[in-house]
């Protein structure tokens, strides 16, 4: 429901425009070097390069499993806010009563204190992707043209909207002003749901056990937001990631002058049998040295654009989605008039932001 994303090989070609054309262009100048400019010694062995390139390979495995297993464990943690949440709404719903108190209350009081509840746990969600979508020194997503390229396209809330903005149709102006004030304000919002039931406990509206279940919850969102901070303030390990991109670039630069000379060599060879193909064979290097460069490149950026899952990219976790999703629920479970509750959001280019 919430994770489907699609591309087509036009995004992936678009993505890795630059360095495609820098690839055919270094195997292109290469080719012209080696064959018409006829400097034979301008070559590699072909022995180093390849264990040059199974090393990088085993690398970039490891950095793309790493990262995968960072935005996997991203994943079922807003799994877990989504089933917490609507726990959260069905408690509110059914313990906040007039069962156990001397002062009853009017039923319209009671579906307010619920309201207020429930869009206050609305409002910790926004706080919460709010401060996943922070830029953070260490991200290096953006840095890339065609990475900030394709994020203006998906043009998220969070980059777009001011936190007060979303918050104030969520919460009184009091409590904006005082999340606000906060430097951690999805923590600040849980601070006010905890003071909130313990005024409802005190009031009899809601009983003393409902109480101490209620607040085990909220215990859950504090352990569920740390989770997602420890991933977000946590870099993947910088001497991976950097030695990764050094490492594969090397590659890229040294691989057509070991590919270039071998097929030349198969193209003397094929002058035996084919004597107008073969003069030109050496010239099918480019394509094959640019495919090789722009396979290794590609898997490298795929690892580093998973690295942090929170950043916006198409290869994130959805959180904007989710939270409206996770919204929708909660609401439709107070039996909100249809008209009152948003739409879900739509895909932009088929990517769930």
């Amino acid at each position: 429901m919430y994770i489907k994303k699609k591309y087509s090989k036009k995004d992936m070609a678009i993505w890795t425009r630059k360095e495609t054309i820098f690839f055919v262009l270094m195997a292109a100048i290469v080719t012209v070097l080696y064959e018409v400019v006829g400097l034979r010694w301008l070559q590699l062995p072909w022995t180093p390069i390849a264990l040059v390139g199974t090393a990088v390979a085993f690398l970039i495995s490891f950095q793309n499993n790493a990262a995968y297993d960072r935005l996997w464990e991203a994943r079922k943690i807003w799994g877990g806010i989504v089933n917490t949440s609507r726990t959260w709404t069905m408690m509110v719903r059914d313990m906040v009563n007039n069962a156990h108190t001397t002062d009853p209350k009017s039923q319209d009081y009671l579906a307010e204190e619920r309201r207020i509840l429930v869009y206050r746990q609305i409002a910790w969600m926004s706080a919460l992707r709010y401060a996943l979508r922070a830029e953070k020194p260490w991200e290096t997503f953006k840095k890339a043209k065609t990475n900030k390229q394709w994020s203006e396209m998906l043009n998220l809330q969070e980059l777009t909207v001011p936190l007060e903005e979303e918050l104030s149709r969520l919460i009184s102006p009091e409590e904006v002003e005082y999340v606000m004030s906060k430097k951690n304000k999805a923590n600040a919002l849980q601070t006010l749901q905890s003071q909130h039931i313990k005024a409802l406990k005190d009031a009899g509206l809601i009983w003393e056990f409902a109480f101490l279940e209620m607040e085990n919850v909220l215990k859950e969102f504090f352990n569920l937001q740390g989770k997602n901070e420890r991933i977000k303030n946590f870099p993947y390990p910088r001497q991976y990631a950097t030695l990764g991109y050094d490492f594969v670039n090397l590659f890229n630069m040294l691989l057509p002058f070991a590919i270039v000379p071998e097929f030349w060599k198969m193209g003397q060879e094929l002058m035996e049998t084919y004597p107008d193909f073969g003069g030109y064979f050496i010239w099918v290097a480019i394509p094959v040295s640019a495919v090789v460069s722009w396979i290794f490149n590609t898997m490298q950026r795929i690892g580093t654009a998973g690295e942090n899952p929170f950043e916006g990219s198409a290869n994130d976790v959805p959180i904007t989605t989710m939270a409206r999703g996770i919204e929708i629920d909660m609401r439709e479970m107070l039996d909100e008039p249809k008209d009152k509750i948003p739409e879900p959001l739509p895909a932009v280019y088929n990517v769930q932001m």
